[in-house]
């Protein structure tokens, strides 16, 4: 008897610390969720050549949400550019270290695929959610994962044109000569 509750308090124990609480990562669900992603200066989205991913925010630090990596939709020939605002829908996304019914607070980030991460990002390929939100959390599978109610989206910077910047420099330069006659 005493070896079968020694057993059953071990099951128990893995089965509490395996337990997390879970999220959808969605950007948009109808009007209750829009966190569109766009370039400050079209407002067009910035699409498939982006990924998403959360962040935890706990105790000043903000570590990312392992496999929440996901990139921005890709809009089809005759498509609607809209959808490029948003993240491709991650349909379950564990939070380590909570637990279902618990709540987090989480940040959104986006940067250019191609830098392959949010610290190698300079600061015209990325871009954050202008302020953390706390979400309520799911549970994993038989429950349903949360939804990120409070996601904000934000806009990417405009990276300057290098034909602008060399005719900014050429006037600047011309100006000099100018004063020197």
């Amino acid at each position: 008897m005493k070896k079968l509750l020694i057993a059953l308090a071990a099951v128990m124990i893995s089965v509490a610390s395996y337990a997390q609480g879970t999220v959808s990562f969605n950007t948009k669900i109808g009007t209750a969720i829009d966190a569109a992603v766009t370039y400050a200066d079209t407002g067009l989205g910035v699409g498939d050549t982006w990924s998403g991913e959360l962040y935890v925010v706990s105790g000043g630090t903000v570590g990312v949400i392992a496999g929440s990596k996901t990139p921005f939709r890709t809009v089809p020939a005759g498509g609607n550019p809209a959808l490029a605002k948003y993240v491709t829908t991650v349909s379950s996304v564990d939070v380590p270290g909570t637990s279902p019914g618990g709540s987090v607070t989480l940040r959104f980030r986006a940067y250019k695929t191609s830098a392959g991460s949010w610290d190698a990002a300079d600061t015209f390929s990325r871009g954050q959610s202008a302020t953390d939100f706390t979400v309520t959390l799911g549970s994993q599978p038989p429950g349903t994962p949360a939804n990120l109610t409070g996601i904000t989206g934000f806009s990417i910077p405009v990276v300057p044109e290098p034909t602008t910047i060399a005719l900014g420099v050429l006037g600047a330069t011309a100006l000099l000569f100018r004063r020197r006659k």
